[in-house]
Formats: structure tokens, sequence, C-alpha cells
């Protein structure tokens, strides 16, 4: 990257922490940082769990742990075990609590819209795009793909999510009945992964990737969620799972696709996947792909 985009970068997070009162240890005058409000608005009405919170803000345990306590000294909050693991305790709204964060989304809404009284109506909706254009990108930086259980929960999300799609793409629809199996066992180390992807604790996309011959892997059921479509997730979910073949000590890649499917194709095509001939029974495939792996240089 250049030096300039880095320092348009800086410039960036500098005025915007300026701007939204960051700097203040008083944010929105009412007698606490920054992170102890955005603390509170995670907790929220439902409450949540102080490990999740942690991860959701990939905050320093010590950090979020000063945080609480001030929260509970000021009686906002109110700390308890969990109810599956004692270990973990769960952050609740008081009474004050509630009250507290009614008055600092009042505040906050109108610090938002001073902002924007600011400008120009024009120049408004240019800056309001632009947020969401950043916010965008923003989350997709914030990106962790990680290897998972093939029946851990976020897993079983994602299937479901790319079975309900299957159905509703399809001029059929799609009946996992009919299609080839996919048995968990060959989607752990070493004959297979599956890999998981996830912004802010949110799991936006998944796939997996089994042995299928001596030096030949099978990607299947990769998924990138519609809300994160077109910010590059799918290209850097096939790279990881690309990454995971090596690692089992396979060479070549192989897949398939339906026609419907056509940004799955486009993707495919454009990461050096060439199409072949029809290498399984697979009764919704129109396309296959394979690819040869290069070995990465260490």
């Amino acid at each position: 990257m250049r030096a300039a985009q880095v320092e348009q970068v800086r410039q960036f997070n500098r005025l915007v922490t300026q701007r939204v009162g960051a700097l203040d240890d008083h944010f929105l005058g009412r007698g606490r940082p920054l992170g102890a409000s955005r603390l509170l608005f995670e907790i929220g009405e439902h409450g949540a769990d102080v490990r999740e919170l942690r991860r959701r803000l990939g905050l320093d345990a010590g950090y979020v742990s000063r945080l609480l306590k001030a929260l509970n000294k000021e009686g906002l909050i109110r700390l308890a075990p969990g109810t599956g693991d004692q270990r973990v305790r769960t952050a609740r709204l008081t009474a004050r609590g509630r009250r507290e964060m009614r008055e600092l989304n009042a505040r906050s809404d109108r610090l938002a819209a001073g902002l924007l009284a600011a400008v120009s109506p024009r120049h408004r909706e240019r800056l309001v795009a632009a947020m969401s254009e950043v916010h965008r990108l923003l989350r997709a930086a914030g990106l962790v793909i990680e290897r998972v259980d093939p029946a851990s929960p976020a897993a079983r999300w994602c299937w479901a999510q790319y079975f309900a799609e299957l159905d509703r793409r399809f001029p059929g629809g799609f009946d996992l009945g009919t299609s080839l199996p996919v048995d968990d066992r060959d989607l752990v180390p070493p004959r297979g992964a599956f890999l998981v992807a996830s912004i802010d604790g949110e799991t936006v996309a998944g796939g997996c990737v089994k042995t299928i011959a001596r030096g030949v892997g099978y990607l299947k059921r990769m998924w990138v969620a519609e809300s994160a479509r077109g910010l590059g997730i799918g290209r850097r979910m096939l790279d990881a799972l690309e990454a995971e073949t090596r690692a089992l000590g396979l060479t070549t890649l192989r897949l398939e696709t339906n026609k419907a499917l056509h940004e799955a194709i486009a993707l495919y095509r454009s990461a050096g996947y060439r199409e072949v001939q029809p290498f399984n029974d697979e009764p919704y495939a129109t396309h296959w792909f394979e690819k040869r792996l290069r070995r990465t240089r260490t």
C-alpha cells in the first residue's frame, strides 16, 4: 500500500475521533468516556455475556473488566453468572441503566443531526452515502476466518442459509436429499476442513473442503451472506480454502456449481479455475471446475 493511502487513513481517523467527541472523557456530557457508553449500548435491552462483549468489540479483558466495574458502581448494570457456564458472567442494564441509554441515544441523535446540519443538503447526501460505503468497507476489514467443527452452530447456520438460497435460485428448487451427501467426519483434519468467516461476531460466510483422492481436494458449499457481498469476501474465503487444501497436502482442488450461480462461476474463473469434464454425478451441477494449486513460498 502507498504511504499516501496510510496518511489519508490517519487523517480520517483523527478527524472522526474529534468530531464524534471520542477524545472527551465526558462523552456526550455524561461524565464517562466513549468506551463505557459504547459498552452500555452493546449490553442493550437483552443483556450480553461478558466474553461475547469482549469478542464483539475486540477489547482487552482487563479494560472491559474495569469499564464494567465502573458501570456497576454507577448502578447502570448488574453482573450475574451465566445461565449455562457459571464461569461466564452476564451483564444486564438496570432500570437506571435503561434510562441512561435512552438519554445517550437522544444525545447521540442530536450530535449526528448537528454534524449533518453543518453541511448543505447536497453535500449532506454525499456525506451520508460516503459514510455508508466506509461503514461497509471497514466492516469487511474486520473479517475473521477460522476453522470450526462442522457440527458447530455457526457451520450449521451457514449450511442452512446456503440451502435456502439454492432453493430460491434454482428453477426447480433444491432438495438436499437428492444432492451428493457430505459427512462431517470428512470435514476435519487430516481429511478436510470447514471454515467460517465472521465480522464482529456475525457469521457472514462459510465453506468446506475434503479429500476425494490422492492429492485431490473437493470444495463444497461455499457461501457468502447477501449483506456481505461486493466486498471481496468470496475471494478471501476461496483463498483461505485453497490454503487449507495445501495444508492437507493436496495439490488439486475440484468443485462443481450450477449455472444459476453466475457470481460463483465468475469468481472461480477469475481465480484460475478451468472448466473440466464432469467428475461426479451431482444432480444439481451444470459446471465442473479444477485448479492446480501452487505451493506457497516459505
